[in-house]
């Protein structure tokens, strides 16, 4: 344990996704008098808006803290590799009690907690998997798990009296019924559908992300935020094209924009998508990507329209015919769970 005076309140440092579990393990152990923090991360595939709105219901401190960087070195090489999709759960959660381990010792915390619960993931939330995040987080013996502790064997903060064990829980499996219960009990009213939050447990997504990583070999940050937004068509190894589906979608697009690097293409007079093309390309990338966003609008099909060409400050208008959306289902990138 951190030096403490015997004195002086029990503190914890709380990993908080946003959800029911994160929330009820907090307030268990706020209930207990112990001064409760939470931590929430951040990345490309994950953001801390749900665990800022938890911290709003529960009166709970929230510090937030980017990780990306860490984050896509882990996912090089995952210890204990992916899960069905691009989810490296377990090293996932083992950097993020390493990174809050580090802010425990920094800012004097007394130990970690989250909210997972025995059983409820058949992968990441084993005992095994439990004890393999532990283990890799070098923080061993720091962790506790209010929701399941009782299933669990007793921690050192249980065993030195700093939480007390008989308010703690062993929920084990994937009800969530328990939990409903207990929420209701200690007058949580308001939290959110028990589903992910994490991008890299959409299979799109992962297509998507997996062919960035392999086949044009970048993790330029940029590149993966426009993995969550509009059509993606591989246009060659070095290249792709973007092209929204929405309106919302054309302004996520653009504002990953980079003038000094794309190409974007608008219809010189029909209301259409925004398309970017990125990447390494030449004029022959360039005429093949404005016949395929020429596709996404009401130009009559086998007709010659025009559309515009915008490179840095320069804009030009090109003449395409464009190309059938039937015909290019073999150069598309996934499609998104959310989006279909």
């Amino acid at each position: 344990m951190s030096d403490r005076k015997s004195t002086s309140p029990v503190r914890a440092l709380g990993l908080c996704s946003g959800g029911l579990d994160s929330m009820l393990s907090g307030v268990i152990l706020k209930n207990q008098g112990i001064h409760v923090t939470w931590i929430s991360f951040e990345t490309p595939f994950f953001s801390s808006k749900k665990a800022q709105k938890a911290s709003a219901i529960c009166d709970i401190p929230l510090i937030t803290k980017d990780i990306t960087g860490p984050y896509l070195k882990m996912m090089e090489a995952p210890k204990a590799g992916f899960g069905k999709n691009m989810n490296p759960c377990m090293d996932c959660h083992a950097l993020m009690f390493e990174t809050a381990g580090r802010l425990m010792q920094k800012m004097a915390f007394d130990f970690l907690f989250s909210g997972e619960v025995v059983g409820q993931r058949p992968k990441s939330q084993t005992k095994n998997a439990l004890q393999y995040v532990e283990k890799n987080s070098r923080f061993k013996g720091f962790i506790l798990r209010p929701l399941s502790a009782r299933c669990l064997p007793e921690t050192p903060m249980e065993i030195q009296g700093l939480v007390d064990r008989t308010q703690l829980l062993g929920i084990n499996g994937r009800s969530r019924k328990q939990q409903i219960a207990l929420a209701r009990q200690l007058g949580i009213i308001e939290y959110p559908a028990p589903a992910g939050g994490c991008l890299l447990t959409d299979p799109g997504f992962s297509t998507r992300l997996k062919d960035l990583f392999d086949v044009q070999k970048t993790k330029e940050i940029r590149h993966i935020h426009l993995l969550k937004y509009g059509r993606h068509f591989r246009l060659t190894d070095t290249c792709k094209l973007v092209i929204g589906r929405s309106e919302t979608d054309n302004e996520q697009i653009m504002a990953w924009y980079d003038p000094t690097a794309d190409v974007q293409f608008n219809h010189a007079w029909l209301p259409g998508p925004t398309a970017l093309l990125t990447g390494r390309f030449g004029k022959a990338e360039i005429e093949k990507a404005a016949a395929m966003a020429a596709a996404y609008t009401k130009a009559p099909e086998n007709e010659p329209t025009q559309v515009r060409v915008t490179i840095g400050p320069e804009q030009t208008l090109i003449t395409v015919v464009p190309l059938k959306p039937s015909k290019l289902g073999s150069r598309l990138i996934g499609s998104l769970v959310k989006d279909q």
